[in-house]
This record gives C-alpha cells, structure tokens and sequence, in this order.
C-alpha cells in the first residue's frame, strides 16, 4: 500500500494480507480522528478479537497503548467501546469511569429502563458495591436504544398520513401507540447510556 492511501483501505488491505502488525503501524502512524481512524482502529480490534493467547497479545497490547495516549478523550473513549462490542477490552480502568452494581441500579431507575434486559446481555455482578463492566452496559445500551428507535420509526412508516386518502383505521392507532411508547424506552436507553459514559 502506498503512503497517501486511506487509512481504512490500508488497514483493510494488511489484514486481508493477515498482516496486523502492518495494520497496527498504519494506525499508528496516521493522524487520530473521529471518522476513517476511528473506523481503521475499529477494523484492528475486530481482527484482534479473533485471536488468543500470544498472538493477541502481540496485536492487542500496540493497539491498547496507541488508544491510551489519545488526548481526545471523547475519540478514546468510543473507540474503547468499539473495542468491547467485539468482544475486545481496551479499558482497565483508567478510560471510562467506573461504576458499581448499585450505580447502574440507581441510573436504572432515574431513566426508567428495565436492567433485567441490561442483565440478559451483560453479565452484572452480585453484590451492590462490586464494579460493572461499564463499556459492555454502554454497548447493550446503546444497542437497545437503536432497535426501538428503528422499530419505532418501522411502525411509523405503515401508519398512513392523516391528510392521504387511506383511512387511519384502529389497528393504525395501535401501532401509533407502541411506536410512541418504543421511541420513549429508546430515549431512556441512550439516556442510560450516556450517563454510564459520563
């Protein structure tokens, strides 16, 4: 790959080459921003997240410590939760804040969302005063935010307009309600989310 190629094309070409060390010094020698950086560092922590032993270590390790020396702390944090929602974890404390059981509880139920849906995809802890792992309730969050704001829009889509010439029948005024009700757990959700972020 030539030096004024994109970063993604260059990072996609070494890992297709199964060459992540290549990919990793691409990284590592572009500019951090928030679009096709982030994207690249991305691609990188998707490739990591299928190795183990050594081999991750190699790779992973480079990766953590170029995310570490970010000073964007907006850009490190996200990419720290790009990281986690391919099974890698940049963090070790030092990125996102940390939070307890009994904080998420708490934040739970000032934005009124459900945990026993957090609980399903996020293996919570026992007891109040152990730590959470905070970028994994970020990205179910998230994730669960969007579906209901995409399922919400969906529903909305099927409902004819007022003002067309298809009648608004009762089954309609249904689905007006659920969107309704979808696109407010959907609020709470990403306000949830946002919150754990700080």
């Amino acid at each position: 790959m030539y030096d004024g190629s994109r970063v993604t094309d260059a990072v996609e070409y070494w890992r297709r080459q199964e060459n992540l060390r290549k990919a990793v010094s691409i990284v590592r020698g572009r500019e951090p921003e928030r679009f096709r950086w982030r994207k690249a560092v991305g691609r990188v922590s998707e490739s990591i997240g299928g190795l183990r032993g050594r081999d991750r270590l190699i790779v992973e390790e480079p990766v953590r410590e170029i995310v570490l020396d970010l000073d964007d702390v907006a850009l490190r944090r996200e990419i720290v939760i790009d990281a986690r929602r391919v099974g890698v974890d940049f963090d070790r404390g030092e990125v996102l804040r940390s939070h307890t059981l009994a904080d998420l509880e708490r934040l739970s139920a000032e934005q009124g969302t459900d945990m026993s849906r957090l609980r399903r995809h996020v293996k919570l802890p026992t007891a109040s005063d152990q730590i959470v792992d905070t970028a994994g309730a970020i990205v179910i969050a998230r994730a669960l935010g969007d579906h209901l704001r995409t399922r919400a829009q969906n529903l909305l889509l099927q409902v004819p307009d007022s003002d067309g010439p298809e009648r608004v029948m009762m089954h309609h005024q249904f689905m007006l309600e659920r969107a309704g009700r979808d696109r407010d757990e959907s609020l709470r959700w990403l306000n949830f989310a946002r919150l754990l972020l700080g």
